[in-house]
């Protein structure tokens, strides 16, 4: 038995769930994965894992090794990345997940330049408004924006965003043009951005002079993904808030027109998010530093 690969491959189904997802991550068959499973288990002469035909689950005994183990596994590669990362270029997966029109406007566009200035780099992007599991689903980071929760996650702030709120000139001709957010209220049609988490409307947010207000209202129409939100609005079905970056377009050909500007809430931040429990890798590590390089510009346009 390489004990070594054993300690891996048991630690990737510890952190995915469920042996698929964890031979998936680390590119080798199920069988091969629950082979070396099986040799650990009887090496250590416990059980480490209890399996069913749904799921795993893993015993007590199995979360006393996963985290005395997990700390020497990060150890281990700490000292290659020592050592290949002054001599090496970095390389390898790095799977990423992001919001739809951040990945559209912001990141898709910029990223020709990192990948010319790491070659060796492949990249595998989800793409969806739906938070994810970073370790079930076996992802190295996410891009998102607003308010964490999350505390067993890394964030580290990557720029801000404009939230501009916009309807088509067909609409403010139609139903009039609001000179303060409490007309939202009287006879306005609002296109709300869902929560994908909760199913709940995001409320429009304004601020002048220190002067804060959120407007919540029956909607027009609900949707819980940011392009399919920013096409509603620009259908003409009502008014929408959302970030300039992904208006940028609408607003230059004059589809989509800005309300309401002196009332434009504080930027909106948004943060690359990773466990604290996973090793950085090298290219993890400089996917994180050109971002900070990167986005802010391009966030915040």
């Amino acid at each position: 038995m390489d004990q070594l690969q054993a300690i891996r491959a048991f630690a990737r189904v510890v952190e995915a769930g469920n042996f698929t997802r964890a031979a998936d991550s680390l590119e080798m068959p199920n069988a091969t994965l629950s082979k070396l499973v099986q040799e650990l288990e009887a090496h250590l002469g416990v059980r480490l894992l209890q399996r069913t035909t749904r799921r795993v689950t893993v015993t007590p005994e199995g979360r006393d090794y996963y985290d005395k183990t997990a700390r020497i596994l990060r150890d281990l590669e700490d000292i290659d990345t020592s050592f290949n990362s002054v001599r090496s270029h970095p390389r390898g997966q790095l799977r990423i997940d992001v919001g739809g029109s951040t990945a559209r406007d912001v990141l898709i566009p910029a990223l020709p330049e990192f990948l010319a200035r790491y070659p060796d780099i492949r990249i595998d992007l989800g793409v969806s408004d739906r938070a994810v599991d970073l370790i079930s689903d076996n992802v190295d980071c996410v891009i998102r924006g607003g308010p964490l929760d999350n505390s067993s996650l890394i964030a580290r702030q990557i720029g801000a965003a404009t939230l501009l709120t916009c309807a088509t000139p067909a609409y403010l001709k139609a139903f009039g043009t609001p000179a303060y957010p409490d007309e939202l209220k009287n006879g306005h049609r609002l296109v709300s951005y869902l929560s994908p988490q909760t199913g709940r409307a995001f409320p429009l947010r304004f601020e002048r002079d220190g002067e804060k207000c959120e407007i919540k209202v029956d909607h027009r129409i609900g949707v819980n993904e940011s392009n399919a939100h920013l096409a509603a609005g620009m259908a003409g079905l009502g008014i929408i808030q959302t970030f300039s970056y992904a208006l940028e377009s609408a607003l230059k050909s004059g589809a989509l027109v800005e309300i309401l500007r002196p009332w434009r809430p504080a930027p909106y931040p948004f943060h690359v998010v990773y466990p604290q429990n996973r090793h950085v890798t090298h290219r993890l590590r400089v996917f994180i530093d050109w971002l900070l390089e990167s986005f802010p510009k391009n966030v915040g346009r």
